[in-house]
């Protein structure tokens, strides 16, 4: 059942309503605790399991500031001055090939978009290949030249890499991990510091589309329809945007967990409320009936080439105007803003005039997706 932001602050006798929003906020600002003993795929999944798993193995082993942003990449100063972005990615989808793109695509867009996220313009990637003995040559040579047709879409170049065979049944056909740079030019600053009450949260497109697209792909569920994933790079829609609105404060793009978890992290880092309105939410019917059948909610579907962007109020009709004139943009909309209150909480208000809250993604309700 949703309920509303009302029902959680009628805590019953004995508690001012300005205490029970407290008592919220601050079991909303906790981050997950690791209480596993092995790993599962849910931690893979991109919510409350992976941030636990990431809090207390990687962060807590390899501790520094740039690592604590838990940004999309770091961002390290040159003794010049001078300020470079770095991403690293994994890829393991199954199917290898779906509607709409392949692992090779995945590869170099995801990283190209996670740099794109930090205000880098993308420029080098490397790619190590693990391939499992038995895997076809002629398979592999076409999902290298979907990583370099991509590569070259987005123009950066693949400048290193490194490859690793392992014996039948030691994975899974083909993963992928690429690494990517590039520079940040001087006086943008994105950062979830920046993000302020009163800031509005624009989204560059539809959502869900490649998440659903790769479920239905894999074939194990009785189910038909044509959707397609987005994979595209968006760094030059990116450039769009900043070019229309610099004071944006903060992009990432909703990949695993989705729009719903990203404004998530994004609400808890800024200690922050998003409300976020469900009308302007662009869901493709093909996607919304899917999701609707298989009882999953759209805003925790994977996207591979979306994001979302927090603008200062002045700039997001110029923001909006600039998006809409690009071909991967066509579709943005304005889908929320930022409040004081609730702090570190994520809300939903639907046409109908009600609220419900929007929690981290919680398990593994989809398929390995990127």
């Amino acid at each position: 059942m949703n309920r509303s932001v009302g029902d959680y602050l009628d805590a019953g006798p004995g508690f001012a309503e300005g205490e029970v929003i407290e008592r919220i906020e601050a079991f909303r600002r906790r981050r997950p605790r690791l209480r596993d003993d092995i790993v599962t795929l849910a931690h893979g999944a991109g919510g409350k399991a992976s941030a636990a798993l990431v809090d207390a193995v990687f962060v807590e082993a390899f501790r520094n500031p740039q690592l604590e942003s838990l940004g999309d990449g770091a961002v390290v100063a040159l003794p010049s001055g001078e300020r470079l972005a770095l991403s690293t990615d994994s890829f393991v989808v199954q199917p290898l090939r779906f509607p709409g793109g392949s692992i090779g695509h995945l590869a170099i867009h995801g990283t190209v978009n996670d740099l794109a996220m930090t205000g880098a313009i993308p420029s080098w990637i490397s790619a190590a290949f693990v391939l499992e003995e038995g895997f076809p040559i002629d398979e592999l040579k076409e999902i290298v030249a979907d990583m370099a047709d991509a590569a070259a879409g987005a123009g950066v170049a693949i400048v290193t890499g490194d490859t690793k065979v392992v014996p039948k049944g030691a994975a899974d056909g083909l993963f992928i991990t690429t690494a990517g740079v590039g520079a940040i030019p001087v006086g943008r600053e994105l950062s979830a510091a920046s993000v302020r009450p009163g800031d509005k949260v624009l989204l560059s497109g539809s959502i869900g589309d490649h998440g659903m697209a790769v479920m239905l792909a894999r074939g194990d569920l009785e189910l038909e329809a044509d959707i397609h994933s987005d994979t595209a790079a968006v760094s030059e829609l990116v450039e769009v945007l900043l070019a229309a609105a610099p004071a944006t404060r903060w992009l990432r793009d909703p990949t695993r967990g989705g729009v719903g978890t990203v404004c998530n992290e994004l609400a808890r880092s800024a200690n922050v409320g998003i409300v976020l309105d469900e009308e302007p939410l662009v869901v493709q019917p093909m996607v919304a009936g899917a999701c609707e059948m298989l009882g999953i909610d759209p805003l925790y579907v994977a996207n591979e080439g979306k994001f979302l962007a927090v603008v200062a109020p002045d700039e997001a009709g110029a923001a909006l105007a600039a998006l809409h004139a690009h071909p991967l943009g066509a579709e943005a909309a304005e889908v929320g803003e930022v409040t004081e209150q609730p702090a570190a909480t994520v809300v939903l208000r639907t046409p109908f005039g009600g609220t419900r809250i929007v929690d981290m993604l919680v398990g593994d309700p989809l398929p390995r997706i990127c």
